[in-house]
């Protein structure tokens, strides 16, 4: 910046650089006396600059970063700018929104495979008919291992053979021999009653040549399955053994002569495969199924005086669940509603399996019919509170486990949902439960032929 000339140097001066002079000659200023003093000596005046001011370094702005700032300066860091941390904030809020995007993504993905898991739950069956995804009923030739037992009883139609073959591993699916007869035309009136020796994994055309194999046939054999009556127990017992029916009927109508003080010797008949020596009596064979049954108890630690309770309540699950896991949560169920405490049906256990138990004609279909709900008998458990008079089946060492240790859970209801795989829902309160009625009433009418009534 160019400086200010001062009052003495004004364009009064004389042009040829001469001192101005003031009045009557003398010097009009110190500095004009000055030179004039120099000029007299002869030196020559030093013309410059006029003096100025130091200049001071302009003040740095104070700022509110500067103790932050000197200690990056201290270690040789620079200083963050807030350009740099609008950046990060912009960064961790592109995170943010990234990571929204991200769960709202899984939240669809998850909902679209629940929902495909749920329509092939229920509608599997259809979706492999229309896509040709059919699974074959019957097992490949060639695929026959290990061994099977199975009872041909009087009386037994091709539906109810080809269940028990099933049932014992023998064939593929439920319908799968009794398909075979209706394609074949073979008659299944041919196949002898007994115990027959059998393998798994068999076709239903070997199966049906093993049972007319005399070979096969198991003398004095006696098999009976978890889940039978008295009543549906003495023909295997004849018909296995050899021995007249009335024999055996009788055998079974003194449960005192064995050592049992119930009523009956409903669930005293242990289910297992039993072979007895040609000159067995039907007393003997009886006294042989009811001995296997209290050594069942007796491994199971059950008290003597509880064993008619426990035989009860394990009959029940026998009935009522199909899977190992459920037998432990159905005798839980039954403990739950027998506990005036948390009852949530007043002491009424309201099992089908036990309003079914006096009709002879029910193997133990899941819906009951209406004469059998409201049939005021001693076994209803919808019209009595508490366990039936006696057991209502033979059950074999798991349900006997189960009664005597149930699971822990506050379920008060279950429903089989599926009446194909067991499927089964357990639920604590009426209204979960009223769901899965609702789930099992629409695989009824999904399945009209799948046995719902």
């Amino acid at each position: 910046m160019p400086e200010t000339p001062s009052r003495d140097d004004h364009s009064g001066a004389p042009a040829d650089g001469a001192p101005a002079a003031g009045p009557n000659g003398a010097p009009a200023s110190r500095r004009a006396a000055r030179q004039a003093q120099q000029g007299a000596s002869g030196v020559a005046p030093t013309v410059g600059p006029a003096p100025t001011r130091p200049q001071t370094p302009p003040r740095a702005p104070v700022s509110s970063t500067a103790p932050i700032d000197a200690l990056f300066e201290e270690r040789g860091l620079a200083a963050p700018s807030s350009s740099t941390k609008r950046h990060d904030r912009d960064r961790r809020k592109s995170r943010v929104a990234a990571w929204g995007v991200f769960v709202v993504i899984l939240a669809i993905l998850g909902g679209l495979a629940a929902g495909g898991f749920y329509v092939w739950n229920t509608y599997e069956d259809q979706i492999r008919a229309v896509m040709g995804w059919e699974e074959p009923k019957d097992f490949d030739a060639g695929l026959a291992e290990g061994e099977a037992s199975v009872t041909i009883v009087s009386g037994q139609t091709g539906a109810d053979i080809s269940q028990t073959l099933f049932d014992a591993g023998v064939t593929k699916t439920s319908g799968a021999f009794y398909s075979f007869l209706i394609d074949s035309g073979e008659d299944p009136n041919v196949l002898k009653p007994g115990v027959y020796s059998l393998q798994q994994k068999m076709t239903s055309e070997a199966a049906f040549s093993a049972l007319l194999d005399p070979a096969n046939k198991q003398e004095y054999t006696a098999q009976l399955r978890e889940g039978l009556t008295v009543a549906q127990s003495v023909p295997r017992i004849a018909e296995g053994i050899g021995l007249p029916v009335e024999d055996v009927e009788a055998a079974v109508k003194d449960p005192a002569a064995y050592g049992v003080t119930a009523q009956s010797l409903e669930g005293w008949l242990f289910p297992a495969t039993y072979t007895f020596d040609p000159d067995v009596t039907a007393t003997q064979v009886v006294q042989a199924m009811v001995d296997r049954t209290v050594k069942a108890l007796d491994d199971a630690g059950v008290p003597v005086d509880q064993r008619e309770r426990i035989l009860t309540v394990a009959s029940i699950i026998e009935k009522e669940a199909r899977y190992e896991d459920d037998f432990y949560k159905v005798s839980r169920v039954i403990e739950n509603r027998l506990d005036p405490s948390i009852s949530d049906t007043n002491g009424k256990l309201q099992m089908d399996s036990t309003a079914q138990y006096p009709f002879a004609d029910r193997e133990g279909g899941t819906s009951s019919r209406a004469e059998e709900l409201e049939d005021d008998n001693p076994w209803n458990t919808y019209v009595n509170p508490g366990l039936p008079v006696t057991p209502i089946a033979n059950p074999g060492e798991l349900a006997i486990k189960a009664a005597v240790e149930p699971a822990e859970g506050p379920w008060q209801y279950f429903v089989t949902v599926n009446l194909e795989t067991g499927e089964t829902v357990f639920s604590a309160t009426f209204a979960e439960h009223e769901k899965a009625v609702a789930q099992y009433q629409q695989w009824c009418r999904d399945n009209p032929d799948g046995g719902c009534s």
